[in-house]
């Protein structure tokens, strides 16, 4: 059975509206979101990738009480900046340190780089398209610029008033500053997250020095 049909299967009990990305180049699930929900208006968009994982049968309760207009939810956040982890090395490797270590300097913020977490979120449709016009994905840095550069949703939505925050698998709510206290991203064994992803599930496979290194890149100063 091919990964269609499978993912046709699994939901053949349920009214939905199937999407094939007609475009065959990999500008990324940003774009491919765009297109998908274009023929919508005034929709919730709840976006998934990264082989999440709802882990509370109630969960669509949970998401429809906590979300409000004007906001963006996240289901994990992270305080990790890309810029900040960057190390030199290798001294025969120092043109390709100077070259990445320009390129994050100008895309990312130092650390802490507080960011809802992009394998899954909510927002609504208008304002996730008006967020991705005109971007451009060619890469995978551009696709994390996205999620955690300067110019990320996170920050695009704190630029215009809106409420962003993170919620666990209760429905409790933890704004940008606090996010760490949700004990859903890389700061306990079991994730109280209504959402998981694979890093939640590679994390809990780690061992205990292995997870401390984790969460001191996630959480703590460099």
């Amino acid at each position: 059975m091919s990964k269609l049909n499978l993912c046709r299967s699994i939901a053949s009990n349920i009214t939905y509206d199937e999407f094939i990305d007609p475009v065959q180049e990999n500008d990324f699930e940003f774009k491919t979101m765009e297109r998908a929900i274009q023929k919508y208006n005034d929709y919730i968009v709840l976006f998934l990738i990264s082989h999440c994982c709802f882990e509370k049968k109630n969960w669509l309760k949970i998401i429809n009480e906590a979300f409000n207009d004007n906001s963006f939810m996240g289901f994990s956040g992270s305080n990790e900046s890309i810029f900040s982890s960057l190390r030199f090395k290798k001294f025969w490797k120092i043109y390709s340190y100077l070259k990445q270590y320009f390129n994050l300097k100008k895309n990312f913020q130092k650390f802490p780089n507080p960011h809802i977490r992009g394998p899954s979120f909510v927002l609504k449709q208008n304002d996730f398209l008006e967020y991705v016009k005109n971007k451009k994905y060619l890469d995978k840095m551009d696709a994390l610029k996205t999620e955690c550069g300067k110019y990320s949703m996170t920050n695009f939505f704190i630029r215009k008033g809106y409420n962003v925050f993170i919620i666990n698998s209760s429905g409790e709510k933890y704004d940008l500053n606090n996010m760490e206290e949700s004990m859903t991203y890389c700061n306990a064994p079991v994730a109280d997250v209504l959402i998981s992803d694979r890093h939640h599930r590679k994390y809990q496979l780690l061992s205990d020095d292995e997870r401390i290194k984790t969460k001191k890149k996630v959480w703590a100063n460099y």
